[in-house]
């Protein structure tokens, strides 16, 4: 099991962090667990990653609605674009997104899925991901140009 943990606790920290955010480590926790206990119930070892994935974007998404109430959505502070910090610049603007919209962002611009297989993840209907992507990116975009 340890060495398991060890395999897994970075995929599922590079998954949860951009979308919950500052409580990243503990949608990680959450998710770990959350494998942990289900893990009799996988069918195809050879599905582990895809089944963990599902897991992960369910339980950072759990988590960062949770602390919505916590994240402020004022964007005029937002630092400037030549800002050296890139990084930082991007997740002060990701911070303003909702966790739903993280959520697609993460799957389709990070994992690289495609909107169908985001869908099936999300448990959601591929035009209602397409529309969160699309809300998502537009969002982004004047936040990142403000």
């Amino acid at each position: 099991m340890a060495a398991l943990l060890d395999e897994l606790t970075p995929y599922v920290g590079r998954i949860c962090a951009p979308i919950a955010l500052d409580q990243g480590p503990d949608a990680t926790q959450e998710a770990l667990t959350a494998v942990f206990r289900a893990l009799r119930t996988l069918k195809q070892p050879a599905a582990l990653y895809g089944w963990v994935r599902s897991i992960a974007v369910r339980e950072a998404v759990r988590v960062a609605r949770r602390s919505a109430g916590s994240v402020t959505a004022d964007l005029s502070d937002l630092p400037a674009r030549g800002d050296p910090q890139l990084a930082s610049d991007i997740r002060d603007v990701l911070n303003r997104l909702s966790a739903e919209h993280r959520a697609v962002l993460v799957l389709r611009d990070i994992e690289g899925l495609d909107e169908r297989s985001a869908a099936e993840l999300l448990g959601l209907r591929v035009g209602t991901v397409k529309s969160r992507l699309s809300r998502a990116r537009d969002t982004f975009r004047k936040a990142w140009t403000s």
